[in-house]
C-alpha cells in the first residue's frame, strides 16, 4: 500500500497491515511505563496549559488562536517547559508532564506539527543524575516490554526485512565526553575555551 495513503487513512492501513496495531499497543506500554517510572521517583504529573498569551519554553513557530470571549490572540505551546519551571521554583521538586505540544513548521515522513512529549523537571540533579536515570529508565523500559535489551530497528520500514539494525540498551551506557566525541566524529580540534565541558 502507499505510504501517503496508509498515513492518512489509518483505518485502511490497521486493516491490510495487522502487525500495525502493535505498533499502538506499545505506544500504550511505553506511556504507561514512563509513568510509572517517574511516580515511583516521587515526580508529581501536572497539566499546564495548551493555549499562551505568548509562546515560550523553546525555539519554534507556533499555531495562532484567538478567545473570543477575552478578545485576545493566544498561541498554541510549543513546550511546556516554562509552567513547569514556575512549578519547580514553587516548591514542587519533580514534576513532569507528558502531552501534546504544537509547532507550525515543516511536515514529512517524520516530522508532524503537533506530537506527544514527556518533559520533567528535577531541583537538585545534575547531569550526572540525568544520564544514570535515563540509562535506568530507558533499559528497564525496553527489557520489560521486549523481554530483552536488544530490539531490531528497520529504518526503512518492516517492508525492507532484510535491512535490519539491532539496537542494544544493555546497561552501562557508554559515556563520552560532549567536546571530545564531536571532535573524534567531526575531525577537528575543538577551542581551548571549551575544555570544561569534557568535565
Amino acid at each position: 500500500m502507499n505510504k501517503d495513503v496508509r498515513y492518512r487513512q489509518r483505518y485502511l492501513d490497521l486493516i491490510i497491515n495487522k502487525n500495525v496495531k502493535n505498533i499502538f499497543k506499545t505506544r500504550n506500554l511505553v506511556v504507561d511505563f514512563i509513568r510509572k517510572y517517574l511516580r515511583d521517583m516521587d515526580f508529581i504529573e501536572v497539566e499546564t496549559p495548551m493555549m499562551n498569551m505568548i509562546p515560550g519554553g523553546a525555539t519554534a513557530r507556533p499555531f495562532e488562536t484567538f478567545h473570543n470571549d477575552l478578545d485576545m490572540k493566544l498561541y498554541m505551546r510549543i513546550a511546556p517547559e516554562l509552567y513547569l519551571k514556575m512549578l519547580v521554583v514553587g516548591g514542587m521538586n519533580r514534576v513532569f508532564e507528558i502531552g501534546k505540544q504544537f509547532r507550525n513548521e515543516g511536515i514529512d515522513m517524520t516530522h508532524n506539527p503537533e506530537f506527544t512529549t514527556c518533559e520533567f523537571y528535577w531541583a537538585f540533579a545534575d547531569y550526572n543524575d540525568l544520564m544514570e536515570m535515563t540509562e535506568d529508565m530507558l533499559s528497564k523500559m525496553v527489557y520489560s516490554i521486549r523481554g530483552s535489551y536488544k530490539i531490531p530497528y528497520h529504518p526503512n520500514g518492516p517492508e525492507e526485512p532484510d535491512n535490519v539494525i539491532e539496537i542494544d540498551f544493555s546497561p552501562p551506557f557508554k559515556r563520552i565526553p560532549m567536546m571530545k566525541g564531536l571532535e573524534d566524529k567531526l575531525g577537528v580540534k575543538m577551542p581551548p575555551n571549551t575544555e570544561l565541558a569534557n568535565e
